[in-house]
């Protein structure tokens, strides 16, 4: 794995919302792969802080990320019609920006970016928490 380059995304596992996010973390991040976690409405689950134990499944998949392909920028990603979280685009969107802030208090080196997916598919950054 010299020289290759990855990123962790915390997405939904709505197939609709794989490859949009997969084309803007390697575009915008300029990495070659993205390691996709998913869970049913992650936004919420990561924002809530309630759902502990998957909360920690997530959070070990993410260490693998981090530690094995030395990803240096996790996603958080919400998007439009979301089944598992079915709520409006200004919830979703607060969700994501509490989700970057729980996931930066695992004092992981990394960067830590959320992501909102429209109604068309596009993603757009929504919050940003910089390593520190």
């Amino acid at each position: 794995m010299k020289n290759q380059t990855f990123i962790a995304a915390i997405n939904c596992i709505d197939g609709r919302v794989q490859k949009p996010v997969i084309e803007f973390a390697i575009d915008k991040f300029k990495v070659d792969y993205v390691d996709m976690i998913t869970e049913p409405g992650p936004d919420k689950i990561l924002s809530e802080n309630k759902a502990l134990d998957i909360i920690e499944s997530i959070k070990k998949r993410v260490l693998i990320s981090v530690e094995k392909h030395n990803s240096k920028i996790i996603l958080v990603v919400g998007h439009h019609d979301c089944a598992g979280n079915a709520v409006g685009e200004a919830q979703h969107r607060s969700q994501i920006k509490e989700a970057v802030k729980n996931i930066k208090n695992w004092d992981l080196a990394v960067d830590v970016c959320g992501v909102w997916v429209d109604e068309n598919w596009v993603c757009y950054e929504v919050e940003r928490e910089v390593k520190t």
